[in-house]
């Protein structure tokens, strides 16, 4: 188990001083990226192998949202490893206990092949396995809804740029989940959740354009972000 504490920004703000979701994934994934670090097969190690770790699926599971000046404690640890795969849980707590509890999935990657690579012996000793946390553990799999009214919130798109961009030279996946969220809140549907999943289907890079489409159910949000031929990049599914 890894922690960290934190204090929540005005940055890190809603116009309701709560914390945004987007801040959440940065704070989940600033966690691994120390923890990897600080046990010696983080990016130092990675690098020169030619080795990323790409993630392919988010759940968070949401009982409280953090309010800015909160103090917190971010916390992950990896529950299992095999073949190229990672799953890695992640959690917010605070003095009464857990606000927000969060799953993952983790392919590593040969980035020079674009091929998954198989986690060495090397790396998983390097981490304490821990028990997976007692949440929600739902298919990997988000199916755009039949029933449902749907609505092209920004049929222009949106370019990527530099911004959107991490150190991998694609779109950092925090940046999908604030596309979405802009997307809803442009759309006039941005709802309170008790549930995001987002699963990544591909990458984008510096200049794809990425055109949001919202699918609306009685429960469910559902954020498909496409290219421009209708492909999702992501999508991401928030349930109230």
């Amino acid at each position: 188990m890894y922690e960290y504490d934190i204090r929540v920004g005005y940055s890190q703000s809603d116009d309701r001083r709560i914390m945004t979701v987007p801040a959440v994934i940065d704070a989940f994934q600033d966690c691994s990226c120390f923890h990897s670090d600080d046990v010696g097969v983080g990016f130092d190690y990675l690098l020169p192998k030619h080795l990323v770790w790409v993630i392919n699926y988010w759940e968070l599971e949401f009982d409280r949202m953090p309010v800015y000046g909160q103090r917190l404690t971010v916390g992950t640890y990896p529950y299992g490893f095999k073949g190229y795969f990672g799953e890695r849980n992640f959690y917010l707590k605070d003095e009464k206990g857990y606000l927000i509890k969060a799953n993952s999935f983790w392919t590593l990657m040969d980035w020079e092949n674009m091929r998954p690579s198989k986690i060495t012996p090397e790396m998983v000793s390097a981490y304490t396995i821990g028990e997976k946390l007692d949440m929600s553990y739902n298919s990997r799999k988000i199916s755009l809804p039949e029933d449902s009214s749907v609505n092209i919130t920004n049929p222009t798109g949106t370019v990527i740029s530099h911004t959107h961009l991490d150190s991998n030279g694609h779109v950092n996946n925090g940046q999908y989940i604030k596309l979405a969220y802009d997307a809803a809140a442009l759309a006039g549907d941005l709802p309170d959740i008790r549930l995001l999943r987002a699963v990544y289907k591909k990458q984008a890079h510096l200049g794809d354009m990425i055109c949001p489409v919202i699918y609306r159910d009685s429960d469910r949000l559902t954020i498909a972000l496409n290219d421009t031929e209708g492909d999702p990049y992501c999508i991401v599914s928030l349930n109230r």
